[in-house]
């Protein structure tokens, strides 16, 4: 049977997710994925969901107290994002190759213990029309709010 182009989606996403996942030793409650596409730029981040405590991937040790320490080098950091963004550049030459749109902006949220992943994709840009907003920016402003509702 042909893949189509769900199924390359799905594998890749799954492989985004389990870099994520890699990076924390596969200790965490949530996995938030931030991915972006707007013309000839590419961003990803991820922050997690450890021992209740929402955090920065530079700050993941601060959810495991003294039990625990995450290798948070820079040189880890990178990769992750790194091997982010290589998956997202292929997920925008699936998109080329299966006549699709590329999406503008995937948010993820892996919850760990269900196993199960959510996304949300938009279309419109986001920032490139604005002459102060970054994805930094956006990525943060989700940050923030999901900080906020687990209060």
């Amino acid at each position: 049977m042909q893949k189509v182009f769900e199924d390359y989606l799905t594998e890749l996403q799954a492989d985004i997710v389990a870099i994520c996942l890699e990076y924390v030793e596969n200790q965490a409650d949530d996995i938030y994925i931030y991915c972006s596409y707007e013309p000839e730029m590419y961003a990803f981040d991820v922050f997690y969901k450890i021992n209740g405590k929402v955090v920065l991937k530079n700050n993941v040790n601060d959810a495991v107290g003294n039990e625990k320490f995450y290798d948070t080098s820079e040189v880890r950091q990178e990769a992750v994002l790194d091997i982010g963004i290589k998956n997202l550049e292929e997920i925008h030459k699936k998109c080329i190759e299966f006549g699709r749109e590329m999406p503008t902006e995937i948010k993820l949220h892996y919850n760990v213990k269900q196993n199960s992943l959510k996304g949300h994709y938009r279309y419109d840009l986001i920032y490139s029309n604005d002459d102060e907003l970054l994805p930094d920016d956006i990525f943060d402003q989700w940050y923030e709010e999901v900080k906020k509702d687990s209060q």
